[in-house]
This record gives structure tokens, sequence and C-alpha cells, in this order.
């Protein structure tokens, strides 16, 4: 599809994304969130084909199991030379008998077990916690190029990759074929973001308190 008709089918999808938003607002009717899905839906996938044609960087979903907790997901990250642990509270069904009025705090010291994630990154190159949080997602490079806040993604045409690659290419031993199995993971978490640049990964589930499993993922390190 030529650019300028991309271009105009990314404007109407943008359009059509703010009106259902807008929509959000009010007493719903019914089939606000759906309408509201499909629209970012769209936008996200004209803004992933614009970026494509374009051989910018833009962000795809990654093949990741679980969702982790909106709003307090607290990530950790423990790391070596070759391995990268990422460890966060994972998004839990609402109780039965809740009514919306009462939060919950999550600390990480608590003593009673919660459902985690452990996620071992292998191959990993390079890896990094921080800024920036969800008020600021608009202002991210991805922003505009299929950034889907509060998700695992995977980044194509990475620029990191491409950087680190760069640096690598004057050792003795270099070899490009290696850099073809890299992949520029992105975690959009609450008051962080979570970036890797690894082979692969793995995740292990569990109903734990979170010292014992900081105890578990440090003990892995050092195997």
């Amino acid at each position: 599809m030529p650019e300028s008709e991309l271009r105009k089918r990314l404007a109407e999808a943008n359009a059509r994304l703010e009106k259902a938003i807008a929509a959000l607002a009010p007493r719903h009717q019914g089939g606000e969130w759906e309408e509201y899905d499909a629209a970012q839906a769209a936008a996200l996938g004209l803004e992933r084909e614009l970026s494509a044609l374009l051989g910018e960087e833009y962000a795809v979903p990654a093949d990741f199991p679980v969702r982790w907790d909106m709003g307090a997901p607290l990530p950790h990250v423990l790391q070596n030379d070759h391995m990268c642990l990422l460890i966060f509270y994972v998004a839990e069904p609402p109780a039965k008998n809740w009514d919306g009025t009462s939060v919950k705090i999550v600390s990480t010291g608590a003593d009673e077990p919660a459902w985690l994630a452990l996620v071992e990154f292998k191959g990993v190159m390079a890896a990094k916690l921080g800024s920036p949080n969800d008020e600021v997602f608009s202002g991210h490079p991805l922003s505009g190029h299929g950034q889907d806040s509060y998700a695992a993604q995977q980044i194509i045409n990475s620029r990191w990759i491409g950087e680190l690659q760069k640096i690598n290419s004057v050792h003795s031993r270099y070899n490009p074929d290696h850099w073809r199995y890299l992949r520029h993971y992105i975690f959009w978490f609450h008051d962080s973001t979570f970036e890797c640049v690894a082979d692969e990964f793995e995740v292990e589930l569990s109903t734990e308190r979170f010292p014992d499993l900081l105890a578990r993922a440090c003990q892995r390190l050092l195997v």
C-alpha cells in the first residue's frame, strides 16, 4: 500500500480512536469498551504497517503468556554477565465480593503469598529498568509506532540492537550471524519501563512470598 494511503487510513483510525475515547467519559450505553479496543487495534496495526514501510523501529506484541498487575507490578531486576531475571506481581482477578470501593496495598515485604512471575532472559546482551513511567509514555520514541501500554512487546528494527552490534563489530571474533537471533523486548510497567536485548525468555509463575522468590532468583544467578 502506498505511503500516502497508509497515512490517510491512519489519520482516519486515530479519529475513530479519539471518538471512542470520548465515548468512555459519559455514562455507558453498552459497547463502548468493545469499540475502543477495536479502534485502538486498528490504529496500532496501521502504525506498525507504516513504520515497517519506512524502515523505522516499531513495537509489536511479544509472545508473552501473562499480564502483570497494572497498578503495582513492582518489577525487580537481577542480572549477571549472561542472565537477566525479572520479577513482578501478576494481575489477579478481583475477589467475588469486591465492589470496586476498596484498594489492596501491595508490598514486597508482605508475609502473605501472592501471584508472581519470574522471567529468565537468556543470551542477554543488555538490560535496563527505569524511566519512563506511564504518565509520559506518549513522549517515548515508540509512541505512534505500535506502542501498547501495560504490555510486553518486541521492537522490530531496533536501534538499540543496531548500536550494540556496531560497538561489538570491532571484536576479532565478531560474528554477524549471532545478531540475527537477538530480540529487543520492552515491558511497559506502571512506574517504570523494562528493556532487554536477549535470545529468548522463559516464564515461571508461582504463588509465594516475594522475599522467597527473590531469594530463589538470587540463587539461580549463582549456578
